[in-house]
């Protein structure tokens, strides 16, 4: 028989700790890691952060490994899930109390999720428009409780049965919850997209145009209403507030333009699954630009840059992704 004592005894050490209690759960966790990080990636817009929440995550998992049977929690997944939100509604305090003191606009910060991206869990779960730039925006004006429950509900399709374990709240809280923070974010977020050929095209060309100085080119592509998002941290040059109207964002995206640093090379590559550009300066990362497009799919009605190095570490030379018309500088 397989589980004969003759053959307990004859197990090896290492056969033996890979049925330990301690690699069980090791194992259990790491096959959810790429769920976990983008849940809460998605709560809080921030890697480092996330990964912090992510080894709470594990360090109350494994506890609970230590102190009871792993083979009495009848779904691994929903106790894992349950553990992260948590800790990630806890850690969005912290995270609100450090941006009152954040210089400038405050951006999610880019992941590269295409063909050579990063290949951990951070490239893999973030391929969707579910975790696009703009709606991230959005998702920051939402309450934590709101955030949470559009994830889960909007964005991984839990029950709001399912949601209110998670949450620990009932069933009917839970349903307002979700209509609050849908309607919020479909006032804000067309549910139409541009095909993301033609948003490729349409950010080649802004690009060509931003990065050229070219203002009335710049005015051709974007929409009156258009927002930039110029997120430095307060340590790279960037507006303190976003700007709205064609003509402004026109204005500052050709001021830019007339000082570039030298060597710039742009690569389009898939940044929160949506076509952008990352420039680098050398083998850095020095910028992403990210465009969202008017629902006709043919005007730049958003554009988010990130310039902050701090929130550039996701984001890596890709080698394969098709460069830019050219070396700035």
């Amino acid at each position: 028989m397989s589980d004969s004592p003759a053959k307990s005894a004859a197990e090896s050490p290492a056969e033996s700790a890979a049925s330990s209690p301690a690699a069980t759960a090791t194992q259990v966790y790491v096959g959810h890691r790429e769920l976990l990080f983008s849940v809460v990636y998605n709560m809080l817009g921030s890697v480092a952060d996330t990964e912090d929440v992510l080894q709470e995550t594990w360090l109350s998992w494994a506890g609970k490994g230590r102190r009871s049977p792993m083979a009495k929690i009848d779904n691994p997944r929903a106790y894992l899930v349950r553990i992260a939100v948590n800790h990630a509604l806890t850690r969005r305090a912290v995270v609100s109390r450090r941006r009152e003191t954040y210089i400038g606009p405050w951006l999610p910060e880019p992941l590269a999720t295409g063909a050579g991206a990063r290949t951990d869990a951070a490239d893999r779960a973030l391929r969707t428009e579910s975790v696009s730039m703009a709606l991230l925006v959005i998702l920051e004006t939402l309450t934590p409780l709101e955030r949470a429950v559009f994830v889960l509900n909007e964005v991984f399709g839990y029950a709001h049965t399912e949601i209110a374990d998670i949450l620990d709240r009932s069933p009917p809280a839970v349903r307002q919850l979700a209509h609050r923070a849908r309607e919020h974010v479909h006032a804000r977020r067309p549910r139409y997209q541009a095909h993301p050929r033609i948003q490729q095209q349409v950010t080649e060309r802004f690009i060509a145009a931003a990065l050229g100085g070219d203002v009335g080119a710049l005015m051709e592509i974007l929409a009156p209403e258009v927002t930039l998002w110029t997120d430095g941290g307060g340590k790279t040059r960037s507006a303190l507030r976003p700007i709205h109207g064609r003509e402004k964002v026109a204005r500052l995206l050709a001021g830019y333009a007339s000082h570039p640093p030298e060597g710039l090379d742009v690569r389009y590559q898939s940044v929160n699954g949506d076509p952008s550009a990352v420039i680098f300066a050398g083998e850095s990362p020095y910028a992403v630009m990210v465009m969202d497009l008017t629902p006709q799919g043919g005007q730049v009605s958003g554009v988010y840059l990130v310039t902050n190095p701090d929130k550039l570490s996701g984001v890596l030379r890709d080698e394969d992704a098709p460069p830019g018309s050219g070396a700035a500088g």
